[in-house]
C-alpha cells in the first residue's frame, strides 16, 4: 500500500467513524504551512474525488506578520490541488512579540489564530473547519490536560461552535505523526520553516519527548492511552463499544 492510499484510509476511518462531512459542505482547511495541514489539505482534496458525498475544500492561512513570510509554495500546491487559496493577513506576531511582549506567547497566539481562522471561513462561506490534529496530537493534549490542569480532557474529534455555526473537524486522527511525516516527504509537500521565535520551545515538545521516553520502555503506550480515551468515552472520542485500532490500517482495507 502506498503512502497515498495509507493516509487516505486513515482519514476516510476516521471521517466515516465520527460523521465528519456531509453533503455540500465547504470545508475550510487550517493551512499553517506544516507537515500536518499540507498533508490533511492533500487528504481532503483527493478524497472529495470518490466520496460518495460531495463537499469543497477551500485552504486558509493565517498569516502572522512575521516579517519574511512567503506563501507562494502554497499557492502554487493549491492550484495543483484545483483547491481555493485565501490568505488572512494579521498583526498577531506585532500584538504578542511587540506590543505585549509575552513571556509565554503560546496560548494566546493560538486563541487568535484560532479566530481569525474561523472568522476567515465564515467570510468563506465555509460550514466547516478541518484541523490538522493527528493521533500523536491527541494523546499529548491527553496528557498536558493530565499533567498541567489535573483533569481528563483532549480537544474532539468534531465540535460545534455555536458562535461561529460552524464545525471543527480533525480528520487525521487516526493517522501516527510517523505516518504524516513519511506522506508529506514522499510526496515533497511544501513545507515552510516556522518563522516563529518560540518554535519547538513549548509544552507540547516537552510532553512528545517525554511519551518518547516512556514509549520505549512501554510498547504500544501510545496506543493504550487512545484506546483509554475512546473507551472512557472522553470529548467525543467514543464509539459505543468499537474502540478503534488507532494508527493500524484494518485488513480489509
Amino acid at each position: 500500500m502506498n503512502e497515498v492510499k495509507r493516509l487516505l484510509s486513515f482519514v476516510r476511518r476516521a471521517v466515516d467513524d465520527y460523521k465528519m462531512i456531509d453533503d455540500g459542505d465547504r470545508i475550510a482547511v487550517g493551512v499553517s504551512g506544516g507537515k500536518d495541514s499540507l498533508a490533511l489539505l492533500c487528504a481532503l482534496a483527493r478524497l472529495r474525488l470518490f466520496y460518495p458525498k460531495k463537499f469543497e475544500v477551500v485552504a486558509i492561512t493565517v498569516d502572522m506578520g512575521f516579517e519574511g513570510s512567503d506563501y507562494s509554495p502554497i499557492r502554487q500546491f493549491c492550484e495543483s490541488l484545483n483547491v481555493e487559496y485565501i490568505i488572512e493577513k494579521t498583526e498577531i506576531a506585532k500584538i504578542i512579540f511587540d506590543v505585549r511582549k509575552e513571556s509565554n506567547p503560546c496560548s494566546l497566539c493560538a486563541k487568535m489564530r484560532r479566530g481569525s481562522l474561523h472568522a476567515a471561513a465564515v467570510d468563506a462561506g465555509c460550514n466547516k473547519v478541518a484541523l490538522g490534529h493527528h493521533y500523536d496530537d491527541a494523546v499529548e493534549t491527553f496528557m498536558m490536560n493530565l499533567f498541567f490542569e489535573g483533569r481528563i480532557g483532549c480537544f474532539s474529534p468534531r465540535s460545534y461552535l455555536s458562535n461561529r455555526k460552524i464545525t471543527l473537524i480533525r480528520p487525521l486522527i487516526y493517522a501516527q505523526e510517523k505516518d504524516v511525516r513519511y506522506f508529506a516527504r514522499r510526496q515533497e509537500l511544501p513545507v515552510l520553516t516556522s518563522l516563529c521565535p518560540e518554535d519547538h520551545a513549548t509544552e507540547r515538545e516537552n510532553m512528545k519527548k517525554l511519551l518518547h521516553t516512556l514509549e520505549r520502555e512501554n510498547e504500544g503506550l501510545r496506543h493504550r492511552i487512545f484506546h483509554a480515551m475512546c473507551k472512557s468515552e472522553v470529548d467525543g472520542f467514543a464509539l459505543h463499544g468499537r474502540y478503534p485500532d488507532a494508527g493500524k490500517i484494518p485488513e480489509n482495507e
